[in-house]
Parts: structure tokens; C-alpha cells; sequence
């Protein structure tokens, strides 16, 4: 890109750019090279706006972490209507995308991005632990309308559908998996607190 050429929503480029960069070639290929080369930007300009990449990373983690917390709110808003199978099943397909996928793998391996993470006061591994926290908003609700057990516990059912679910797409040599089976996967881990529709 030529010096001088102004560019719109930089950060949100570059955000966009690195999500592309790992669905295409998963997370050993996301370099801050191969993030400006896909934004097609200058090499600097990433570190125009970032102390590094691992400071770029970690606000690519948080801007997730955002995504999120929007989906908490659809999420939250389908308790009470529809499949409690079906709302948990989209919720997590919806979720565990290609990118949210590669992103957990980069926290896992990369010091650097860890600290960063920890610096802004996150624990855990970050978008695992966000995820967590809204299926088990989900379920709470639907307990507190009847849906689910009184005794249904939300602490060991929300971390077991996040991980089994994690399972589920982690692989990328893959295809990801079937509506079928995240909606199996749903309903063997609720099944003992789901209760039955009423009539």
C-alpha cells in the first residue's frame, strides 16, 4: 500500500484480516506478516496501533470476548421459547466457529498472549471461560422457569457443554461437525435435568 493512503477502521481491518488468515490456515500461520499482507496494508501499520503482536492478539481475544457477550444477550432472550436442546445446540455451533477454535489454540500456546490476557484481568482460558458464563446464564434461567430440574447443576453442565463441544470442533483436518451431533452431545449431558414439556 502506498505511503500515505489513509486507512478506515484500521484495527477492525486488521481484525478482520487475522480471522481470515485463521480460517484459511490455522492458528501456526498468524503472523503479524501474514496479518498486513492479507489486510494488504503497509508491515508497520499493525504496529502503528499495537506495542506488538502479542498486544494485537490479545485485543483480537477481546473483541471476541465482545462477540460474546452479544450472543449472551440472543441467547438469554431465547430462554423459556423453542428446544432447550436446540437453543444450547445453535448457541454452541454458532460459537465454536473456525476462528474461536484457532483463537483458543493461540492462547494455549503462546506465553506471551497469556500474560497479555491476564494483564486485562482475564482467567481461565478466555472466550472458554465468557462461553461458560452465558450457557450457564441460559441454563439458570431456564431452571428458574421450570424447564430444567430445581436441582439441575449449572456449575457442572455449563463447563461440560462448552468442553464437549470445544471436542466436538476442535479438530480442522475435519469438517465441522453435524447439527445432529451437537444436538446429541446437548441432550445426553442435560438429559438427567431436562424435564419434559409441559402439556
Amino acid at each position: 500500500m502506498p505511503t500515505g493512503v489513509h486507512i478506515h477502521n484500521v484495527r477492525g481491518q486488521l481484525f478482520e484480516a487475522a480471522e481470515r488468515v485463521l480460517r484459511r490456515d490455522g492458528p501456526d500461520a498468524l503472523t503479524s506478516r501474514a496479518v498486513t499482507e492479507e489486510a494488504n496494508c503497509a508491515k508497520g501499520v499493525l504496529h502503528r496501533y499495537f506495542t506488538d503482536f502479542d498486544a494485537f492478539l490479545a485485543e483480537l481475544v477481546l473483541d471476541r470476548i465482545r462477540g460474546i457477550e452479544d450472543r449472551d444477550t440472543v441467547l438469554s432472550a431465547a430462554a423459556g421459547t423453542g428446544s432447550v436442546v436446540d437453543n444450547l445446540a445453535e448457541a454452541l455451533q454458532d460459537l465454536f466457529g473456525p476462528v474461536t477454535v484457532a483463537i483458543v489454540a493461540l492462547i494455549t500456546f503462546r506465553d506471551g498472549l497469556r500474560a497479555r490476557l491476564r494483564q486485562a484481568g482475564l482467567t481461565g482460558i478466555p472466550l472458554a471461560m465468557q462461553a461458560t458464563s452465558m450457557i450457564a446464564a441460559y441454563l439458570a434461567a431456564e431452571r428458574e422457569l421450570g424447564r430444567l430440574a430445581d436441582d439441575a447443576d449449572i456449575d457442572t453442565l455449563a463447563p461440560t457443554l462448552v468442553g464437549a463441544a470445544h471436542l466436538l470442533f476442535a479438530d480442522r483436518a475435519s469438517t465441522p461437525p453435524q447439527t445432529a451431533a451437537i444436538r446429541k452431545m446437548v441432550t445426553t449431558v442435560i438429559a438427567s435435568a431436562l424435564r419434559p414439556p409441559r402439556v
